[in-house]
């Protein structure tokens, strides 16, 4: 495929995920929320290409960059989500627009990446882009399930655990 149909593929993956995550999901806290995590970043750096061996260096701190800031906004974009219980004992959590606007904010911030490596002549493989995933993902789902353990019980409502 061509770069310009990539990166249409890319906004229209993105928009879909972006309006999934502003519907209001029912999630199991007991659920290993690890697991997709953990697979998508054993796939990424089984990739002998995921660091620039022309610039090694540059490659390391560009790519502990890129995982610090996706970290960052992983845990952004799990306090922004509204979590509630049910009285069955559910929980739901729902996407706001604080929400959006942190998925637009890491967007632009991955651009920005993007560029600089650019700049820098440091070539940057898909596989760091699926590990930042990976990580983005487990730390959202850590802050989600947390916040879920601690949300006070409906009155009558054993809580699940």
């Amino acid at each position: 495929m061509s770069g310009l149909v990539n990166i249409l593929v890319i906004i229209a993956v993105l928009a879909l995920v972006v309006r999934r995550q502003l519907r209001p999901q029912r999630i199991d806290t007991e659920r290993r929320f690890w697991v997709v995590p953990a697979v998508l970043a054993v796939i990424a750096v089984r990739d002998p290409d995921l660091l620039d061996p022309a610039h090694r260096a540059g490659a390391i701190a560009l790519l502990a960059g890129s995982l610090l800031l996706v970290a960052a906004m992983g845990t952004v974009w799990g306090w922004t989500v509204r979590i509630s219980r049910e009285p069955d004992g559910g929980v739901w959590v729902r996407g706001t627009k604080a929400t959006a606007a942190a998925w637009g904010g890491m967007i632009a911030a991955r651009l920005g990446l993007f560029g600089l490596a650019a700049a820098l002549h440091i070539h940057q493989s898909t596989n760091a882009l699926l590990l930042s995933l990976a990580v983005l993902l487990l730390v959202r789902g850590a802050v989600v399930n947390w916040r879920a353990r601690d949300l006070e019980p409906v009155q009558g409502v054993p809580t699940p655990g």
